[in-house]
């Protein structure tokens, strides 16, 4: 009888050990979320603070193929869990294409600025079309695009030693988001001022051809383009279109060649500007839990101090900008709305 009873305690055990094995090691299971992502995130992405994170507290981790915000939507999606672009209108994109998606967020935001050299900054300051106030630069939109239209050679703006016409150089606005925000920009302030509608865009869109067919080819990636601005100097890449974020987080994962670069690199605010929105596409049940993860306080908390990514709960000084960086606006406050998504489809379709 002893035996008996003795073997079934041990039973009892068993069970109760193996069901808390299997507890424990279902809570600690990481799943893996594939889907597409926007360039200038994947140092968010690899960052192993922020993927600690997200195993430890939720149990998940991000795989990612890069693609431009409007090529993902586009993509085939098979076995995609999520799409990251970084703006609305590939949200409006996505649901004019597949329907509404079981989810999507806004996760953080970023300006869209220029980055240049000083010598072109101090030629275009002495123009009047770039001026500083407190240490940030700012470019009256309405002069620099006149001069691009215009074709003003870089001679005429003092600047002999470069070639070619005043012009700023972008992503491929039909395939990536910081290109197709740069055109909106453009497009708002050939329109005088005011935000494009539908039955503006016949009247403007002769404009923006002519910009951007001087261009030549253009990259697809916002982190290829700002990588080639960094490496190839003035006179490849005079003025580049790019994310606030991404001096920021050059500069603290790269604090030596920052160092290096800072006296000749410039970021500069366009006045007005307009805001990147980077927000998270839930694609499966599995996806969503992304969504909740990647609001983490924490990862929020890491996205400004190491990736540059502007969030809700940041306040922002010179102070306490990272990486050392110089010239970043406290506030953007001169800001223009983006044309809704009927607009941008159209210009988006005149570009191709």
């Amino acid at each position: 009888m002893k035996s008996k009873l003795a073997g079934l305690i041990l039973l009892v055990a068993v069970i109760a050990a193996a069901g808390i094995y299997y507890l424990i090691r279902s809570e600690n299971q990481i799943t893996v979320l594939d889907g597409y992502l926007g360039g200038e995130k994947i140092g968010l992405y690899e960052d192993e603070e922020v993927a600690e994170i997200l195993a430890d507290r939720y149990h998940i981790q991000f795989e990612y193929s890069r693609a431009g915000s409007l090529d993902m939507v586009t993509a085939d999606q098979t076995g995609r869990d999520y799409l990251f672009p970084s703006s609305q209108t590939a949200l409006e994109y996505y649901e004019d294409e597949h329907g509404r998606p079981l989810a999507s967020e806004i996760v953080f935001n970023t300006p869209i600025v220029i980055y240049s050299h000083r010598l072109v900054s101090d030629a275009l300051k002495a123009q009047g079309v770039v001026t500083e106030q407190d240490g940030v630069l700012y470019a009256d939109m309405e002069k620099l695009t006149q001069l691009i239209l215009d074709g003003t050679a870089w001679a005429d703006m003092g600047l002999p030693e470069l070639y070619g016409s005043v012009s700023v150089d972008t992503t491929d606005p039909t395939k990536s988001n910081s290109g197709n925000m740069f055109a909106a920009l453009l497009a708002n302030v050939c329109n005088g001022g005011k935000t494009v509608t539908e039955g503006d865009v016949a009247q403007i869109l002769p404009m923006l051809e002519v910009i951007f067919g001087r261009l030549g080819y253009m990259e697809t990636s916002s982190s290829d383009l700002f990588n080639q601005f960094l490496n190839m100097g003035v006179g490849a890449n005079p003025m580049i279109a790019g994310y606030e974020s991404q001096i920021i987080e050059f500069a603290v994962e790269n604090p030596e060649d920052y160092e290096r670069l800072k006296d000749d690199l410039v970021m500069i605010y366009p006045t007005p500007t307009v805001w990147s929105t980077h927000v998270y596409i839930a694609l499966t049940e599995a996806g969503e839990a992304g969504v909740q993860a990647l609001l983490d306080e924490e990862v929020q908390r890491l996205a400004w101090e190491k990736h540059g990514f502007r969030t809700s709960g940041y306040g922002i000084t010179q102070e306490t900008v990272p990486g050392g960086v110089t010239g970043v606006a406290s506030e953007v406050t001169q800001v223009i709305p983006v044309p809704d998504y009927d607009a941008m489809r159209q210009i988006i379709d005149g570009l191709s």
